[in-house]
């Protein structure tokens, strides 16, 4: 038997009550937006910013609009797809948990079928995006689909999933760079595998929420391997992502203020640390969602490296 749990006036487990989704959306369509996470857009930023990075490391001067604008349809789009897939994959975990039991799968909102057809629709969808690009985008963004369906039993045979959803949702560092200049060089590897160990850092904090719940039933993370030594290794998943962005930087000849903006960001990632409490779920997942904040500053910094 699993538990509900009501966190605050606005919450049940993880969904927010009495939001836009139930004052402006159809009853029949509230289940799919939720499956989407269309009302926890932070996930969508998090998996957005290394693509709009890419694109804004590759430009001559200001970052193409078009660009920008098609790969936000197709973040919201592809990962509303990776949730469902996800919520269909651990729908008997998510039961379990009090955080996530209220989610349509588990909750009976939806079955397994229905949103195995949502599921196919949005691909449908990602699809039509994904073929707006040259062909090499098309092949890396097919590519991606591989570590999206592999993810979710991530959690089930090593204790970093996490890893793996650094290098999931920091594909779009190569896919952007791909669609701007048709290539890959050093500067968008650089920027992927700095993003990883960004997503390390930040998807450990989100995992400390559910750490209690995930020893129960089995479900492992970095959470539960790292333990109380968590704030030391976000320190050097941090320093790396940071030491790796500002090699991107290089790579990609970015002038001084890049790295002047880029220093300013990286201080937001260390007042996440200094100020942590990984016995606080609310706190964690207030600084899970702060790395928007270091997302955009991360965006200007490349932005100004690029015009000044």
């Amino acid at each position: 038997m699993y538990r509900v749990m009501k966190t605050s006036s606005t919450l049940l487990g993880d969904i927010p009550v009495d939001d836009w989704i139930d004052r402006l959306s159809p009853l029949s369509l509230r289940p799919y937006l939720r499956l989407m996470r269309l009302d926890r857009p932070i996930g969508t930023w998090l998996l957005l910013l290394p693509g709009w990075w890419s694109i804004a490391l590759a430009a001559q001067g200001w970052p193409d609009l078009r660009l920008l604008i098609l790969f936000g349809v197709g973040a919201v789009v592809m990962r509303g797809a990776g949730c469902t897939f996800n919520d269909i994959v651990d729908r008997e975990f998510d039961g379990q948990v009090a955080r996530t039991a209220a989610r349509p799968i588990p909750s009976g909102a939806v079955s397994p079928f229905q949103a195995s057809l949502f599921l196919a629709l949005q691909l449908v969808a990602g699809l039509a995006i994904l073929l707006q690009f040259n062909r090499m985008s098309v092949i890396l963004g097919a590519a991606s689909l591989l570590l999206v369906f592999t993810y979710p039993f991530m959690k089930r045979v090593t204790y970093w999933p996490q890893a793996w959803l650094g290098l999931t949702f920091n594909w779009g560092a190569l896919l952007g760079w791909a669609t701007a200049g048709g290539g890959l060089q050093w500067a968008p590897v650089l920027l992927y595998i700095g993003g990883i160990f960004w997503t390390l850092g930040y998807d450990t904090i989100y995992a400390h929420q559910d750490k209690q719940d995930d020893a129960l039933i089995g479900v492992r993370s970095t959470a539960l391997r790292l333990g109380t030594a968590t704030p030391g290794w976000l320190v050097a998943f941090y320093a790396l992502a940071l030491t790796l962005f500002a090699a991107a930087g290089w790579a990609a000849d970015l002038s001084w203020p890049f790295y002047l903006l880029l220093s300013a960001a990286g201080s937001q990632l260390f007042c996440q640390i200094r100020t942590l409490d990984i016995d606080d779920s609310q706190d964690c997942l207030d600084k899970f969602k702060s790395n928007r904040i270091f997302g955009w500053l991360m965006m200007i910094a490349i932005v100004a490296g690029k015009l000044m």
